[in-house]
């Protein structure tokens, strides 16, 4: 609840916050954040076959406007990245450790008054002595509105916000590039762009290839997410790599899969290439709720009502539009545009992430404890703060409380090496997948693969040689085989079942179908296998992509229910069936 509100609060930021980015629609050669601490050149022996790395690419710490004043976080990103990478850090006077250190990971701040507010630790900073400063130093929800309030009426900041802007910006290229570890841990400057519309989340990471980056592009420079595109594209026009990655569409009311542009015509061909160009991937699981499917959307999909939120970001629960907010219907309505403009602009491979504001980032339910301070460790919640959350959600709908937010999903990419070349390469090919949290390695491929490719031991090259992999276009005169590989999380559940998603578009309209390509109802260690499409049709434009799903496991509220001895409130699940879902194939 307080993650939501906080993201209200954000929506309501007026221009009067001031910007560290560049004009929109008035390109100018960039001024790169150059790093003291560059990062050493990495000779690593390439894996032609590539191999699994897991991370996130969405993380907040202290230096987020929101997590510093409402969640009180004090992580740094310099300790958000020694605890990725399997350090012990104090998180609050404790002593905690991930469970499993991370290979990659880009702290993405709010690009927006970042480290601005982080004044407050001074009393006799600028920002202390202003209305909004004194107002946000009481405290709490209610103050925190408050302030925003007085912001949004044009109260100032301190006319020293720009120089802290630039200072924080430095301080977090800074802070990527001396914990990046070619071979063994990957780190990527990033940012978020914050933009809000009515409660409607539209957010984007932006994530930079390279070791130097401008200030960032913010919502103060513009709040179209064609503007940021055209940046982008500037950026790279100038030597400068980086791409945007879409979060939250299931809270966008609509809007992220939209029909329309910004301005409210249709998307037409050269909107498309803009969008594909710095957009090739969406972020369809992380902290607050799932953005694959919706029952609504999908009713024959017997696993379609997964870890979902149906309000928007606001501080009181108001639901958002179905259509428009959910990746599988984005890849149909991207099919449909293509017919009509010959370019379809929702080709997004699949992420997962985080998204926490602790500076944390825990993907396992066991160390989970809720929003705000209890990220996991330490942190957890006590047993007197769980009965306070479980008593809430017995009060109202349990979606409009804390105990809707699960634990941390990941993001998976097929790289030759560990290195922010080969994964960021892997990102822009979109050979990515998403979980929900759990380490299953999952790969697909397809093509005119032969009945005996599985039999040799080289089928992963022969596959890539035959055929495409997840991410890419197959041109396919007959059914295409399709090759995929699961395996378990080594200290996860066994894996259920694999099954292929297709989406496609005919004269009859836009269809699915999920196929169950192998089930294990006891649970297996690995799955591996051939499936063709039962229904394939000749010159039918479709998309498929793979999903693996766990056997069931107890959720992070069952796990504190039990270790403090409390009942679960009503209506609340007791399990989760922790999931992989891989970035689809487009045949043609």
């Amino acid at each position: 609840m307080r993650k939501a509100l906080v993201a209200a609060a954000l929506a309501g930021l007026s221009a009067l916050a001031l910007s560290a980015g560049l004009t929109a629609g008035e390109p100018q050669k960039p001024v790169l954040t150059q790093s003291a601490a560059a990062p050493a050149r990495a000779d690593c022996a390439a894996n032609p076959d590539r191999q699994a790395f897991f991370g996130d690419l969405h993380l907040h710490t202290a230096l987020s406007f929101d997590a510093y004043t409402l969640m009180s976080s004090r992580v740094g990103p310099e300790d958000a990245y020694r605890f990725a990478r399997g350090e012990t850090i104090l998180y609050y006077g404790d002593p905690v450790r991930r469970r499993v250190p991370f290979d990659f990971l880009a702290v993405t701040d709010h690009a927006e008054n970042m480290g601005v507010f982080n004044q407050l630790e001074d009393p006799d900073s600028v920002l202390s002595q202003t209305e909004v400063g004194k107002m946000a130093r009481l405290g709490g929800t209610e103050n925190f509105f408050k302030a925003m309030a007085l912001m949004a009426r044009g109260a100032t900041i301190g006319d020293n916000a720009p120089a802290v802007i630039r200072a924080t910006w430095q301080r977090q290229v800074d802070a990527a590039n001396a914990h990046y570890r070619p071979c063994t841990f990957t780190t990527f400057i990033g940012y978020e762009w914050t933009v809000n519309p009515d409660n409607q989340n539209l957010h984007r990471n932006v994530i930079f290839r390279g070791d130097s980056a401008p200030l960032p592009f913010t919502r103060f420079d513009s709040d179209k997410v064609e503007a940021l595109w055209s940046w982008l594209a500037t950026l790279r026009g100038q030597g400068v790599e980086a791409l945007a990655i879409p979060h939250n569409a299931n809270v966008s009311n609509g809007l992220m899969y939209n029909m329309l542009k910004s301005d409210g015509s249709p998307v037409d061909a050269e909107w498309g290439r803009l969008r594909q160009a710095n957009e090739p991937l969406a972020e369809i699981v992380q902290n607050k709720g799932t953005s694959e499917t919706h029952p609504l959307l999908s009713p024959n999909d017997e696993f379609a009502g997964f870890e979902l939120s149906p309000w928007l970001l606001a501080g009181k629960p108001i639901r958002g539009k179905v259509p428009g907010s959910f990746w599988r219907d984005a890849l149909g309505r991207g099919l449909e545009v293509e017919r009509r403009t010959g370019v379809n602009p929702y080709k997004d491979g699949a992420v997962g992430a985080g998204d926490l504001h602790g500076g944390l980032s825990v993907s396992s339910e066991a160390d989970y404890g809720g929003v705000g301070r209890g990220h996991m460790g330490g942190g957890k919640p006590s047993a007197e703060a769980m009965l306070r959350i479980f008593a809430d959600a017995a009060k109202r709908d349990v979606q409009n409380t804390d105990v809707v937010a699960s634990s941390a999903g990941l993001t998976g990419v097929w790289a030759e090496a560990n290195t922010r070349d080969a994964i960021y390469a892997a990102l822009r090919r979109k050979e990515t997948f998403a979980t929900s949290g759990t380490r299953i390695r999952v790969r697909l491929f397809a093509g005119d693969l032969p009945a005996n490719l599985l039999a040799n031991r080289d089928w992963v090259r022969r596959a890539y040689a035959q055929g495409v992999p997840m991410g890419a276009d197959l041109q396919a005169r007959s059914a295409p085989v399709f090759a995929y590989e699961a395996l378990k999380d080594p200290d996860g559940q066994r894996l259920q079942r694999v099954q292929i998603v297709k989406v496609w578009i005919d004269d009859k309209g836009r269809h699915e179908q999920v196929y169950d390509a192998a089930v294990a109802p006891a649970g297996a260690v690995q799955f591996k296998g051939l499936w063709r499409d039962p229904s394939f049709r000749k010159g039918q434009a479709a998309v498929y992509y793979a999903r693996v799903i766990e056997l069931p496991s107890p959720r992070w509220t069952t796990l504190r229910a039990r270790e403090y001895k409390l009942k679960l409130p009503e209506g609340l699940p007791e399990t989760i069936q922790e999931r992989a879902w891989t970035s689809p194939i487009w045949v043609r």
